[in-house]
């Protein structure tokens, strides 16, 4: 049987998601088998020329990005966008908060005419994406269904429902009731309140589910004094390149 020809690419990100990949051990172990790893930066020197199959990390942030993933888009039979910066832009959409020639000069100084820089893409505001793993980083668990579905053809579809309803079955304490504030109750989620799980708050790094109960998180700002600004800047650190889009 052929194995599928699989390869990873980054862009402008940490690379966190590769390496969350790279450590997710037993997990990967029956995939590996029906896979042929042809690039993976994190893991591997060596770069094959074909593939069937991209893995994308990384927001696209300058015109050689723009160029350069649409020759992966050409290549590739199916794309999988993981990781926030990937997905929504990430962290990097911050930028977008800023005239571009500002963020140059504050950034490069003197040197800003060196580089070039457009307003900060997710993946998909530039190619078809196929499959999404949002997060950062991703949670491996959802990061191995969504190759599997890749792998076998099947459809996959980011759950759109908010992180409160897997924390609440996970049993954990309200963040707000700790005096803490979360994104939780708009925030897609598909990561089984992994943060929370572990006594964090969710910030946001999924993006927005498309129709968030507006009403109810109003109530519960409003019953913890909690200015409605506060909750859209914490969800901007994550989400900012996909302002007033479904994410």
């Amino acid at each position: 049987m052929k194995k599928v020809r699989v390869a990873f690419f980054d862009f402008s990100c940490c690379e966190g998601c590769q390496l969350q990949v790279a450590n997710i051990g037993d997990l990967l172990l029956d995939i590996l088998e029906k896979i042929e790893l042809v690039e993976f930066r994190e893991v591997m020197s060596e770069r094959g020329g074909d593939y069937d199959v991209a893995v994308v990390e990384g927001s696209i942030t300058t015109e050689h990005d723009v160029k350069r993933i649409k020759g992966i888009r050409q290549k590739a039979k199916v794309l999988i966008a993981y990781g926030s910066c990937a997905c929504t832009g990430g962290v990097n959409g911050m930028k977008n908060n800023f005239d571009l020639e500002d963020v140059k000069e504050y950034v490069y100084k003197d040197r800003a005419d060196w580089f070039n820089t457009v307003p900060t893409m997710a993946v998909d505001q530039v190619v078809k994406v196929d499959y999404y793993v949002n997060g950062c980083p991703v949670y491996p668990p959802e990061f191995v269904k969504v190759l599997k579905c890749a792998l076998r053809g099947m459809p996959y579809k980011v759950p759109d429902y908010a992180v409160c309803v897997e924390c609440k079955f996970n049993e954990n304490e309200c963040m707000y009731d700790k005096g803490v504030t979360c994104l939780g109750p708009i925030t897609r989620a598909g990561c089984n309140s992994w943060c929370t799980n572990n006594g964090n708050i969710c910030y946001g790094c999924r993006g927005m589910v498309s129709n968030p109960n507006k009403n109810g998180q109003k109530e519960v700002l409003k019953k913890y004094n909690i200015p409605l600004d506060w909750i859209m800047n914490k969800f901007n650190m994550y989400n900012k390149a996909k302002e007033g889009q479904q994410v």
